[in-house]
């Protein structure tokens, strides 16, 4: 089935509100272009590092103009990045952007690959990539990647001749393309990989110029252009009625978590490929000249394209399904080719045609969108034929083993319901990301099993197969049991039917902060994936520390209901942390996993699985003040984090700041790239200023040096740069060891910059007026310093502090030495105060 027509069907969507998980449903036009790609035997396989990184532009001009299969390998899942969207960080952030990627392509026409490669954040050079990454094993799944896929060119986003000019992960992801383009053909390369798939040599690379990469446009003219081929991209297809850039826009605009929504263009683009490895075309405007793109390639081929020719020429846009007869002689010619690749690609292309041209539609729907092992689920299956062709449904075999027998005659519009039962075998795997099954390390996830590695998502375990007859033969399609329901304002919306464990449980608050021994009453979430769960809760704890009760009964009466426990904690007298796991015991089974639950309108329901675990902090701090606003940016978690150290925190909007407003709080926190993101800041700003000069404290965290919606963020001269620090261990040096940010009411010390994680920091200003103080210097090896990380200068009574440094990173791992620091931040200039009002609800 044509992957363009999707696009289409994401337009319906953005206009209805209709969910990503609607079966597609092909118009005429759609799948015309999906016969003239079964006709295409070529491929493209593009490589970067990250989501976002990809060229859709290209991808939609290979996948939509060329007719060629073409896969974007994005090496990471883009975890270390921020969101925008949310406050999903690390893992989740992976999951988000994964789906995004999986968005994207359904709208460009792409398929979508990875490697086991961990985003662990921003590296300054391909050698620190390298170092974190296991470079062996990243290679190793790159290799699989061209072996899997056979492409016929590779394009590189990035130029792998530019070590420590960009980022380390994109340097990286180049310079491992290069290097597995020939030992992707030599067996004695990673020869275990050779029991699945065999060797495979691309006959062309290239690496994506344009002109950014010369600095300027006018470099990029001048520049020896020999070895580069160059592309008109700017293709209007008139059978969907939008410019190929329109299609890249509205592809790129799918990465909403990172704020990457684009706009459209029309008339002629150009994209340029620098030849890396192979021949260069004769024909500089043709990707695959001199490589044959036919079904002549293959032997038993020319049979087929005979066929397919003819059903291309004589096709009927009023009625498809009249292609039927000869597409079924071409899927049996299909079924019967050597070449196990194109078998495999082209068997599912045609039947997906083949099903576009009938109107078949078949579903397997489940009563719930959850099941637990050892179950039973009730089914309602679907099958209805709505071309004049004869059909006929043999039988339904479910995933389970389970065969249902029909012989039933699927006749025009005449639609075939039944009920059948779904048994989840007592072995069968819970659904969660597969690369998130197994403890990695900073820079690779583990996985185990061959087949699953480069996959995009974990395949689906419980499926419905429709074993039909049509035009005389045989033929299957295998559908994932799904799940729907109506909204009553969205209507029909579908979700993924997943399995779950019968029971999963989290502590409330990820990380709790003792700032005496006092302790705590903790609540502790049960979630029953089953009717009627009993059993009993205990915790685990760190020595030194007591939780009691020692275990709590649970009974949960309805599939879907939690159940809430407060056990009490109990932290020691000196400074200590750890872990808090529950651990919930049912029969002789002990579960000690949480079920987190991703749900944003623009991708599918996402249900992860990941181990139960709460940070507990016996933290010596001391604070001054209690009343916080805090003004959110692009999401993150620092209000929670600050309520945690026994802050009064309010979430103010900006259009609600004002002067009255403002005279409750000792300081105003504003939120990451809240400048980058919140318009409405720059009507407010003199408000913020007018609240330090009257005694107030505004601490202002990082945004990025583009996209600021104001250039004033301060009251005196600052400027923003792209400095950072990415080693989260380099060495912190006080400049201002005596300032009172650095002692008051907590001694800061080089202990305190211990335990970071992913970075120090991001975006410092490197330009600031004589008022200000910088308090900190951090470099990565071999870097100069970098010195403002955290200004802090004095307006009026009250202090303005802007700091890059990761406090959103830190707080959610329960870095003490950061919560230190930022309530010495809030405690600026209250060394006499003890402030007792209370924040009024």
């Amino acid at each position: 089935m044509s992957k363009r027509y999707s696009l289409l069907l994401l337009i319906v969507f953005l206009c209805f509100s209709i969910q990503a998980q609607q079966p597609k449903k092909p118009t005429s036009s759609e799948i015309y272009e999906s016969i003239e790609k079964l006709n295409f035997l070529g491929s493209v396989l593009y490589v970067a590092a990250h989501p976002d990184d990809e060229n859709t532009r290209l991808i939609s001009f290979m996948a939509n103009d060329l007719k060629a299969r073409t896969a974007y390998l994005s090496l990471t899942r883009g975890d270390g990045g921020q969101n925008l969207i949310g406050s999903e960080l690390r893992e989740l952030l992976g999951v988000i952007r994964t789906q995004e990627l999986l968005a994207a392509r359904r709208i460009d026409g792409g398929e979508q690959m990875f490697t086991r490669a961990n985003d662990f954040g921003y590296s300054k050079h391909p050698d620190e990539t390298f170092d974190i990454w296991n470079k062996d094993e990243v290679l190793n799944d790159v290799i699989w990647a061209i072996r899997k896929f056979q492409p016929d060119v590779i394009i590189n986003r990035f130029d792998h001749r530019s070590p420590g000019s960009t980022h380390g992960h994109h340097t990286g992801s180049a310079m491992l393309s290069v290097e597995a383009f020939d030992l992707a053909n030599d067996k004695n390369s990673y020869p275990e990989q050779l029991k699945y798939v065999s060797t495979w040599q691309p006959k062309r690379q290239f690496f994506n110029t344009s002109w950014w990469f010369y600095g300027s446009q006018e470099n990029f003219d001048k520049a020896d252009k020999t070895n580069l081929l160059s592309l008109e991209v700017g293709s209007y297809f008139t059978s969907l009625g939008l410019s190929n850039s329109e299609i890249a826009a509205l592809s790129r605009s799918e990465h909403k978590s990172q704020g990457f929504g684009n706009t459209g263009s029309r008339g002629s683009e150009m994209e340029y490929l620098e030849l890396i490895n192979g021949n260069l075309p004769k024909d500089k405007s043709n990707l695959f000249d001199g490589i044959d793109t036919s079904w002549n390639r293959v032997k038993g081929g020319k049979a087929i394209g005979d066929i397919l020719k003819k059903v291309q020429e004589n096709y009927d846009f009023k009625n498809p399904s009249a292609s039927i007869p000869e597409l079924m002689k071409a899927y049996q010619l299909i079924s019967k080719l050597e070449n196990q690749h194109w078998k495999t690609v082209k068997l599912e292309d045609i039947k997906n045609v083949i099903a576009a041209c009938a109107g078949l539609y078949l579903e397997a729907a489940a009563d719930s969108n959850t099941a637990t092992p050892n179950s039973n689920v009730a089914l309602k299956l679907e099958a209805i034929n709505r071309s004049p062709q004869n059909m006929k449904l043999n039988s339904v075999s479910l995933s389970d083993g389970n065969t249902i027998q029909k012989s039933i005659e699927l006749k025009q519009n005449d639609s075939q319901r039944f009920d059948a039962e779904f048994n989840v075998a007592a072995s069968t795997a819970v659904s969660t990301p597969y690369w998130l099954n197994e403890k990695g390390t900073l820079g690779m996830y583990n996985v185990k099993d061959q087949m699953l590695i480069g996959l995009p998502e974990t395949p689906h375990l419980t499926t419905a197969t429709f074993n039909l007859t049509i035009a005389g033969q045989t033929i299957s399609y295998s559908k994932p049991i799904i799940y729907k329901t109506n909204d009553p304002v969205k209507g029909e919306v579908y979700k993924p039917f997943e399995i779950i464990p019968e029971v999963s449980a989290k502590v409330a608050e990820k990380v709790i902060i003792f700032e005496t021994d006092k302790q705590k009453d903790t609540p502790v979430l049960v979630k029953a994936g089953k009717d009627n769960l009993e059993g009993y809760v205990q915790m685990a704890y760190p020595n030194g520390w007591k939780v009691y009760p020692d275990k709590q009964k649970i009974e949960i009466k309805n599939k879907g209901e939690e159940q809430t426990l407060i056990f009490t904690v109990i932290p020691p007298k000196e400074q200590s942390e750890g872990l808090l796991t529950p651990m919930v015991h049912i029969g002789e089974n002990v579960y000690t996993k949480e079920l987190v639950e991703i749900d944003y309108d623009h991708i599918p329901l996402q249900t992860v699985l990941l181990p139960s675990e709460s940070k507990i902090v016996r933290l010596d701090i001391k604070k001054r003040g209690e009343n916080i606003a805090y003004i959110e940016g692009a999401g993150d978690v620092v209000p929670e984090s600050l309520r945690q150290i026994g802050y009064n925190v309010a979430i103010i909007k900006p259009e609600n700041i004002s002067q009255e407003t403002l005279s409750h709080f000792d300081a105003v926190v504003v939120g990451i790239r809240a400048y980058n993101t919140v318009d409405a800041l720059k009507f407010k700003q003199q408000a913020l200023y007018d609240f330090v000069e009257q005694g107030g404290n505004l601490i202002v965290q990082y945004n990025t040096s583009r996209g600021l919606i104001m250039n004033d963020l301060a009251p005196y001269e600052l400027e923003l740069s792209r400095d950072r620090v990415t080693d989260e261990n380099a060495e912190v040096r006080f400049l201002n060891p005596e300032h009172e940010l650095l002692n008051f009411p907590n001694k800061i010390t080089p202990k305190d910059f211990e335990g970071w994680t992913q970075e120090r920091g991001l975006y410092f200003p490197d330009k600031w007026g004589r008022e200000f103080t910088p308090l900190l210097s951090i470099n990565d090896k071999g870097e100069s310093p970098k010195e403002g990380s955290l200004l802090v200068a004095k307006y009026g009574k009250g202090h303005y502090i802007y700091t890059g440094l990761s406090f959103f990173r830190e707080f959610p791992e329960g870095v003490s030495g950061a919560y230190r620091l930022f309530a010495n931040m809030l405690s600026i200039g209250k060394e006499n105060i003890k402030t007792d009002k209370k924040l009024n609800d």
